[in-house]
């Protein structure tokens, strides 16, 4: 069927750097700063700088008003958590076993927005990506989030699994470099697959998705 809604999302180039300075903002900068500091400094130098970080993001949004990214305040949240329970028991393995596990819990909260009116998947997919209201409110939209909220806990699951068996199996420093890599590849393919998905569907529906702004 042909399109009777064309979309117009921003250019690829646009949404790689939106969406990477969120990903740099609330993980990589703070697993970054937690490596060096553990390496040159201490434990539990570590645990600080990652911690001071992403909460001087928080605080820095809030002074300037602009918008809390969703992926942004939850990692903070769990961060807080963690490194609580590190500073507490000293145990990097209890450190990275709390974000391991919360790969688990994720799953359940993906899960249980299924039945909301807007799937907590779709509040993630506004920091990364800042869809049109005709489109984000478009019914067939909203049965495409829920579809890819169970997409996404299942990755989820995959990755929590994975990362469990691996923390298990290594040293912090090589569970670091093979859990982030193999983190991300994971991550990487299922969002590919999401985008797939998501234009197909849409297309069914005669919407098309056109990147840049209309000529």
């Amino acid at each position: 069927m042909p399109p009777h809604l064309t979309v117009h999302l921003p250019a690829f180039g646009s949404l790689l750097r939106h969406a990477g300075k969120h990903l740099l903002e609330s993980t990589i900068v703070p697993l970054g700063l937690f490596y060096v500091m553990l390496t040159l400094v201490s434990f539990d130098g570590g645990l600080i700088a990652a911690l001071a970080w992403s909460l001087l993001a928080l605080v820095r949004r809030v002074v300037l008003r602009r918008p809390m990214p969703a992926v942004l305040l939850l990692t903070t949240t769990l961060l807080v958590a963690r490194t609580i329970l590190g500073l507490a028991t000293g145990s990097a393995f209890l450190y990275f076993l709390q974000p391991t596990l919360q790969n688990f819990l994720i799953a359940v909260v993906l899960v249980a927005s299924v039945p909301q009116r807007r799937p907590f998947i779709a509040k993630l997919a506004d920091d990364f990506c800042a869809f049109p209201d005709a489109l984000s409110r478009h019914p067939r939209v909203l049965v495409v989030f829920r579809q890819l909220s169970l997409l996404w806990a299942l990755v989820f699951v995959t990755n929590g699994a994975v990362t469990l068996w691996m923390l298990a199996q290594r040293t912090i420093g090589n569970f670091l470099l093979v859990s982030t890599a193999g983190s991300w590849s994971i991550i990487g393919l299922a969002i590919v697959v999401s985008l797939l998905w998501f234009r197909r569907a849409l297309r069914g529906e005669g919407i098309a998705l056109r990147m840049g702004a209309p000529a």
